[in-house]
């Protein structure tokens, strides 16, 4: 029997866990256990459901990725600690004073988050508040405040925050609920592509719910676990991005999860320039065993990410020559995908109803 599969058929509460220092290149591999190697786990925070099959082995981890018997959302279990999950974040990972990425990609990252702000703002009057979960540098803030809104924002790391914009208040909480904001304070709450890194995805989702005005509007994103991107890269998924990634949404657990909190689900959005194409070409190149995990991304990153000084010439020309070559034609791929209902992100947009009103 392999170590992944006493690992899987073992109680994983029990075990100790250690983790790689690396922080993109961890191997993950499939876990292929016998139809009936399925364990209990806490309930769901999407559905409430006891129990859930192991699905992907993480280098480095003794937390395996396990999925929901129900409603397919996959977790880390056991879930790590506080402490474990803030070891995941070093200074690194943030990048040097407000640029994550080498000149030109920083460039179109603050382009798409131009064109992205543009849709945040629709139907929202001048002054609105908004609040911003995980604003990191701040880059949407910044965008958002341009267009005359008063922005907000809550972090649990204040390296994240440097060379954020003066504009905003940005408020630095380990959890939504200690940065203490009142209720009904917010015009509309953005969680984007932060909520697959929380440990309490439900208790933040209601948080939101209490801090929103009635009606007030959620604007939440995560990597579509059930995307046509996804279940075609298996392990070398790019947007598992383990193991700062605890929880993995599919659409029927996001919904499920909204509802329970009192959300109604106004519209789905299933492209994302900036995230889809990249993760097409990024899952291509982890495919190959030749080539590190993830090393195109972190080799597009600005500082000491990663291990890129130890990547020879070859492997980075392979890189380079895979970006310019892949991104077209996995463009191509993302726009078939989210025409299908089927991108490899989500974002979605939901109301908070309030004193009794039903949620459809």
């Amino acid at each position: 029997m392999s170590s992944c599969m006493q690992q899987a058929i073992q109680p994983l509460n029990e075990t100790q866990r250690t983790v790689d220092t690396a922080l993109y290149d961890c191997r993950v591999k499939s876990i292929a256990p016998p139809r009936d190697a399925i364990i209990a786990i806490k309930p769901c925070p999407a559905c409430g459901c006891e129990s859930a099959r192991p699905t992907f082995a993480v280098e480095g981890l003794t937390a395996d990725v396990v999925v929901c018997q129900d409603c397919g959302l996959g977790m880390l279990h056991p879930m790590p600690s506080s402490d474990e999950i803030a070891s995941f974040y070093p200074k690194e990972y943030y990048g040097d004073t407000g640029a994550k990425f080498e000149p030109l990609v920083e460039m179109m990252v603050r382009v798409v988050a131009s064109r992205h702000a543009r849709f945040l703002v629709r139907g929202l009057p001048a002054g609105a508040r908004v609040l911003d979960i995980g604003c990191g540098r701040g880059v949407l803030l910044s965008t958002l405040a341009d267009r005359g809104l008063e922005v907000h924002g809550v972090e649990h790391n204040e390296t994240a925050i440097e060379g954020a914009d003066s504009r905003a208040e940005i408020r630095i909480a380990p959890r939504l609920s200690e940065a203490a904001y009142p209720e009904d304070f917010f015009d509309e709450v953005i969680i984007w592509h932060v909520l697959e890194h929380l440990a309490e995805p439900r208790q933040t989702i209601e948080e939101i719910h209490r801090i929103l005005r009635p009606g007030g509007r959620l604007v939440v994103a995560v990597p579509n676990f059930s995307s046509m991107q996804s279940r075609w890269a298996k392990a070398a998924w790019f947007h598992l991005d383990l193991p700062r990634h605890l929880f993995h949404f599919s659409m029927p657990a996001l919904r499920s999860l909204l509802k329970l909190c009192n959300f109604n689900v106004v519209s789905e959005h299933h492209f994302s320039l900036r995230q889809n194409p990249f993760g097409w070409v990024q899952s291509f190149l982890n495919r190959s065993k030749s080539l590190p995990r993830n090393g195109l991304y972190m080799l597009l990153q600005k500082g000491t990410l990663g291990h890129t000084t130890d990547f020879s010439a070859m492997t980075r020309l392979k890189l380079r020559v895979a970006y310019l070559l892949g991104m077209p034609i996995a463009t191509i791929l993302s726009v078939v995908a989210a025409t299908l209902g089927n991108g490899a992100t989500i974002h979605v947009v939901a109301t908070a109803q309030k004193d009794g009103s039903s949620v459809d």
